[in-house]
């Protein structure tokens, strides 16, 4: 009877300093930044920002340049590009993209040692309207035809 006692005033005293604490309030969510209308817009060509390079394979590098129009009313600055893994590697243009004029972003993927399917993304961060645009690449490695052993010729039979 005892413990259960203790174990109510436990309890009861615990309730009560959970219900004294000041209860703060919450602060509302921060507002997100209002989009400027005129800021630039990327228009890629390729369908999705997608490209397929199909089957490529292994050894060599894969490329492929996503090309872009500035089809907004200011710049574009691209202020980094970076891939989903260290196979993927991003080049692009590190000057203003002038509204009506084109760009390029360079992608390469190492397919040395990675036979099988490609599936990766490069994500540009920018001060366009979309802040962050992603590319996806995708396709296969056909894996390096494997190499017989050279056999040796039977030795000459002795009498």
């Amino acid at each position: 009877m005892k413990k259960v006692f203790i174990t109510l005033c436990c309890l009861s005293l615990s309730t009560i300093a959970v219900n004294a604490q000041d209860k703060k309030a919450t602060p509302a969510p921060a507002a997100a930044p209002a989009v400027d209308a005129d800021a630039g817009i990327f228009k890629f060509k390729d369908k999705d920002n997608t490209h397929d390079y199909g089957e490529v394979p292994e050894g060599p590098t894969a490329e492929y340049d996503f090309e872009f129009k500035n089809v907004g009313k200011k710049p574009i600055i691209i202020t980094e590009a970076h891939g989903s893994c260290g196979c993927t590697v991003p080049k692009w243009p590190h000057e203003p993209i002038l509204p009506g004029k084109k760009g390029v972003i360079h992608v390469t993927y190492n397919t040395d040692h990675r036979p099988g399917m490609i599936s990766k993304e490069v994500t540009i961060t920018s001060d366009a309207q979309e802040k962050s645009t992603i590319l996806h690449i995708r396709g296969t490695v056909k894996p390096k035809p494997v190499e017989a052993a050279p056999t040796t010729p039977p030795a000459p039979a002795t009498h």
